[in-house]
């Protein structure tokens, strides 16, 4: 069984930096891609960043210049630094993964979200 954690969440001024990490572990043979989502209340998750296993990444519009994605291939961690935090930028980030956990094709982990307040 796959498990996917992320933490790093907490309350931030605006203006100010965070980082993320989301870890997977159990049954892991192959990582793919990793990548980051936030939702607003009552609205579909969209794609904050994207990083592939051989270190490609995307970002969404809204980040694209204040976040960045990077990853630890050996040790199947994912981190997100967060610049220049906004008041609305949408609170809780979850972390998803495509993960072979032995079935010889990909298949979608998530975690359970952590929360990103950024409030003076």
């Amino acid at each position: 069984q796959v498990h996917v954690v992320e933490s790093g969440g907490g309350l931030v001024q605006p203006g100010g930096s965070m980082i993320l990490s989301c870890a997977a572990s159990g049954k892991i043979v192959r990582e793919n891609a990793v990548a980051w989502y936030r939702q607003v209340h009552g609205t579909r998750r969209a794609v904050v960043a994207r990083i592939t296993s051989g270190g490609q990444t995307f970002y969404g519009d809204s980040v694209e210049g204040r976040f960045t994605v990077a990853r630890d291939n050996a040790g199947n961690k994912t981190f997100l630094q967060m610049n220049s935090l906004k008041r609305e930028d949408p609170p809780v980030y979850y972390c998803g993964e495509e993960i072979d956990d032995g079935v010889g094709d990909w298949r979608s982990f998530w975690g359970q979200g952590t929360q990103v307040t950024v409030s003076s």
